[in-house]
């Protein structure tokens, strides 16, 4: 499943250098993140690093992006080139 942040946001700059798929980017109110680039580092880390690091606890699963473990590890092949053709 994805991430999302909330707008509980308080736009204090710790997420997005910690997100080793640059799936972390300023928004128009407060920070997002592409569900297209989030794999809740999956293949980089045993732990979500923007979770670990956010101090009011904004970030949450996103509900309308469900996957499992196996897909955000297929994600996450496919993003960094190691995806092999099936």
């Amino acid at each position: 499943m994805a991430l999302y942040i909330t707008d509980e946001c308080i736009n204090c700059d710790v997420c997005e250098p910690e997100c080793p798929n640059g799936a972390i980017s300023q928004g128009e109110e407060y920070y997002r993140i592409d569900p297209n680039l989030c794999t809740e580092c999956v293949g980089h880390f045993n732990t979500s690093q923007c979770v670990e690091v956010c101090p009011v606890d904004c970030i949450l699963p996103d509900p309308d992006h469900r996957e499992t473990k196996d897909q955000l590890q297929r994600k996450y092949l496919a993003l960094s080139g190691q995806a092999t053709a099936v």
